[in-house]
């Protein structure tokens, strides 16, 4: 019991760093978020509120926070992102933000819904890493750092959490009962974080299962 209080003392110490840095996200949002939720799962929801199963890790393929900020902060999708603008209004989103320095911000609501990965975003949690443009597999140990320490934070606020996942890992979902998209030509090619990345971070989560890939 001492054991189990010294590390939800250390937690919540931790989780003081968290710095709340929230991207726009009125009514309107909200109301987009619900018509992607109709349009791709078939759900027609009152709100989009989630219970997690995913932990979803990306890095954000741009080397500056300012920039990869920016990319999520406005609520409708910019006309730059003409690869999925006919999936949804809605502009993408993730929970958290980290650093290259290990900076963790928290950008919205835990128990809202983020469109950030196809076919999951109802049940998962989002974690952006600044970095990883032209494909460079340059995120940081301080960044690793904080990443553990998020999968840690989550799992003992959401008990619901089964899975640990990167963004390239995704589409191993395609049979899996958690799997929500309906539109079979709805994909897109993703390379995010790098597998030795998700390889370092998943050795300290052996709980957790990773995604259901056949290799």
């Amino acid at each position: 019991m001492k054991y189990i209080l010294l590390i939800t003392i250390a937690l919540y110490a931790y989780a003081q760093n968290i710095i709340e840095t929230p991207i726009k996200f009125s009514d309107h949002r909200v109301e987009l978020t619900k018509s992607y939720i109709k349009a791709h799962y078939g759900i027609d929801s009152k709100d989009i509120k989630i219970v997690p199963k995913i932990i979803l890790i990306h890095h954000t393929a741009i080397d500056s926070f300012e920039e990869s900020l920016s990319r999520f902060m406005e609520e409708e999708l910019p006309n730059l992102r003409a690869d999925i603008s006919s999936a949804g209004a809605v502009n993408v989103s993730t929970h958290f933000m980290v650093e290259s320095d290990g900076t963790i911000h928290q950008l919205m609501p835990l128990d809202f819904m983020a469109r950030h990965v196809i076919g999951l975003n109802y049940n998962s949690i989002g974690i952006e890493n600044v970095g990883g443009a032209d494909g460079v597999n340059n995120l940081t140990e301080a960044q690793l750092k904080s990443n553990i320490f998020l999968v840690k934070y989550l799992k003992n606020k959401f008990d619901s959490i089964e899975y640990l996942v990167g963004h390239y890992e995704y589409r191993c979902f395609e049979n899996d009962e958690l799997w929500l998209e309906r539109d079979a030509g709805y994909r897109t090619q993703k390379n995010d974080p790098h597998p030795s990345f998700m390889d370092k971070l998943s050795k300290y989560f052996t709980s957790l299962k990773r995604a259901p890939c056949d290799n």
